[in-house]
């Protein structure tokens, strides 16, 4: 079992620790095998942590930039300290191997170290007025109480992306996690109170979703909702939220393509792409999902692609070595083997793979599919899990046409060695990231986002920043 100090069963709400009533267990993915309870509350226990948000704002947006750039850095440094307590956490609730799990501790860090820094940064605007004795004054203040929704592929990182933003700006912020990790959630309310970090600021409640979405949508005090998830979601979130005019931000689904022009370096694009698609187990949202290879190097693709994937170690996730864990649930599985009975019934074949690992329980073997076609379910539904489908394509302009024929437009990838064929695809894809040979593409200081269905909003750099802060504008008159 991880450091106990971190391995918290109650909730954090208003700067002190809640238990009691109905609990919910949560279970180690790799073993099957039962970690804990967390308490299962609801609307009446929310509505608490909103108004001790609420309460505190005024303290909290009155504190200097210096300051809230400080305590932001305090977290960092405490989620550094304990990077390795934290990552064995992660992995115990998640199934994520141990040294992805200490990069997420490092990835989610750097937000707070980031965000710290670019408080002292929101600057404003003095206009050129239109008139001769007044003058014009734009300020940026934050938007209030923030409520924040979560998933479970990374409990660590998607708390900081959120958190770390609204803490600069000036926003207290309630943290709902996913109920399959909330342990990793819980472990900023130890940091909370170990920096001392004011009551109410931050505050972590677990329990069914559509409650405190609920409450969180309609309590007026709540004046923004932050968001990752699916994208059915998502929607219903941005509905219910709209009727009460809130600000939303909102980082759904995706169906990331991933090309490969016939004048890329081969050996670098195979190493992209496992990266890309395996990591998490292919349990991100800005995994290749869909690998469109072009036809004159697609069969050399293929062959070293499915050979450095089928080396790839499966394992509990806390052994040496292990590449891939396992799968978050059962639920995951069927998706996966779903996927694959469709497309090989359709044509497809199976390189590497295909069927769930001898180890058993949520285990899945690391798997590429080649000759998959657009009419497969792996074309348009994102699969979430180890499965990499490889397409052929003829021409730029067909590889265009394919990877922008989805509803989503989340992340994409491409690799080419020609300059100008670079820059015709980058512009011509219809995503919010993209990375240009590269297979790894999140930092804190680029903005992470979406257009179409895949959301709106950023997270990360300065325009992260900015969707937690409202603009004023003043006019000064008299002057003269």
């Amino acid at each position: 079992m991880p450091e106990r100090r971190f391995f918290r069963e109650e909730c954090y709400i208003a700067g002190e620790w809640l238990g009691g009533g109905s609990v919910i267990d949560v279970n180690n993915p790799a073993t099957g095998e039962s970690i804990g309870t967390v308490p299962n509350l609801g609307r009446a226990e929310t509505q608490r942590a909103i108004d001790a948000a609420h309460a505190v704002f005024p303290e909290w947006r009155e504190r200097s930039a210096d300051e809230r750039g400080d305590l932001c850095r305090k977290i960092f440094e405490a989620l550094m300290d304990n990077q390795a307590a934290l990552g064995e956490l992660l992995t115990v609730e998640m199934g994520k191997p141990l040294a992805e799990a200490k990069g997420e501790v490092a990835y989610a860090a750097s937000f707070f170290k980031w965000f710290g820094e670019e408080a002292r940064r929101v600057y404003g605007d003095i206009v050129p007025s239109s008139w001769a004795d007044k003058r014009i004054v734009v300020t940026k203040q934050p938007v209030g109480v923030v409520g924040s929704i979560t998933p479970w592929n990374f409990p660590t990182a998607m708390i900081a992306r959120k958190a770390a933003a609204a803490l600069a700006a000036g926003c207290p912020i309630i943290c709902k996690p996913a109920l399959q990790t909330p342990y990793s959630a819980l472990a900023y309310g130890v940091i909370a109170d170990d920096i001392g970090l004011p009551k109410g600021v931050l505050s972590v409640i677990t329990g069914p979703a559509p409650e405190i979405a609920d409450e969180f949508c309609e309590n007026p005090k709540v004046r923004k909702i932050t968001f990752t998830g699916s994208t059915p979601v998502g929607k219903t979130l941005s509905s219910n939220a709209l009727r009460y005019m809130k600000r939303v931000s909102m980082e759904l689904g995706g169906n990331a393509p991933f090309i490969v022009f016939d004048d890329a370096d081969l050996d670098r694009a195979v190493d992209g792409a496992v990266a890309c698609k395996y990591r998490n187990s292919g349990q991100t949202c800005v995994s290749a999902n869909r690998i469109l290879v072009q036809a004159g190097i697609y069969d050399a693709f293929a062959e070293k692609f499915a050979a450095k994937v089928k080396s790839m170690k499966v394992g509990n996730g806390l052994e040496d070595g292990v590449e891939q864990g396992p799968l978050i649930d059962e639920a995951a599985v069927a998706k996966v083997e779903a996927h694959i009975t469709d497309a090989t019934s359709k044509g497809a074949e199976i390189l590497t793979g295909g069927k769930r690992h001898e180890l058993g329980g949520t285990f899945f073997e690391p798997t590429v599919l080649r000759d998959v076609a657009s009419t497969m379910r792996v074309s348009c539904d994102e699969t979430f899990g180890p499965v990499a489908p490889l397409f052929k394509f003829e021409t730029e302009e067909e590889a265009i046409r394919m990877a922008n024929d989805t509803e989503y437009g989340l992340a994409s990838y491409f690799y080419t060695r020609d300059l100008g064929r670079a820059w015709r695809v980058m512009e011509a894809l219809e995503y919010g990231i993209i990375g240009v040979n590269e297979g790894i593409i999140s930092t804190p200081v680029a903005p992470f986002g979406g257009v179409k269905d895949s959301g709106q909003g950023r997270e990360g750099s300065k325009y992260g920043l900015e969707d937690y802060l409202d603009i004023k504008y003043a006019l000064v008159g008299g002057l003269r």
